[in-house]
């Protein structure tokens, strides 16, 4: 069974924070890694009993996966949800044999980005990735077109 530790970087986001912890249900540990809030995010991050993690504006996202306690990485942004039906998903990961996911290079998703005229698509995005993941965009993971397609979206809002 392949536990997974949630990583979300945070810079004043304490108004959307609680939204986004609260959907990380499958995840068996959560790592808010904070840039220097000065708003509620940490408090936040507490209520829901994240790991809080400090680091500087520039501070790679590979530096924290050290300190996650599972091999599977999930990165989130605090703007973010999973819907229903991709908890269902990660649930289901976790069910699955170590030998089963050794083969998958990573997870990907879809992504709905909230509108003024409604949700759209937005490009997917790999998200749940091994430990040793070395390719980064910023607090993201390089989109990886081998990654496995997991059913559900990840909805990205616009306003908190």
């Amino acid at each position: 069974m392949p536990p997974i530790t949630a990583i979300v970087h945070t810079h004043n986001d304490g108004l959307r924070l609680g939204r986004a912890l609260e959907s990380l249900r499958p995840c068996d540990e959560i790592i808010v890694v904070d840039h220097a809030s000065t708003d509620d995010s940490l408090r936040v991050a507490r209520e829901y009993g994240a790991i809080i993690r400090s680091a500087g504006r520039e501070q790679a996202t590979a530096s924290h996966f050290a300190s996650a306690h599972n091999e599977w990485i999930l990165c989130v942004l605090p703007s973010e949800t999973l819907t229903e039906t991709l908890e269902a998903s990660l649930y289901e990961w976790k069910v699955s044999t170590a030998s089963k996911v050794a083969k998958i290079p990573g997870c990907a998703m879809t992504v709905k980005q909230e509108t003024r005229a409604g949700w759209k698509d937005a490009p997917r995005s790999t998200r749940l990735v091994p430990r040793g993941w070395t390719l980064w965009d910023a607090e993201l993971p390089v989109y990886d077109p081998d990654s496995l397609l997991l059913d559900g979206d990840l909805l990205r809002f616009q306003t908190p």
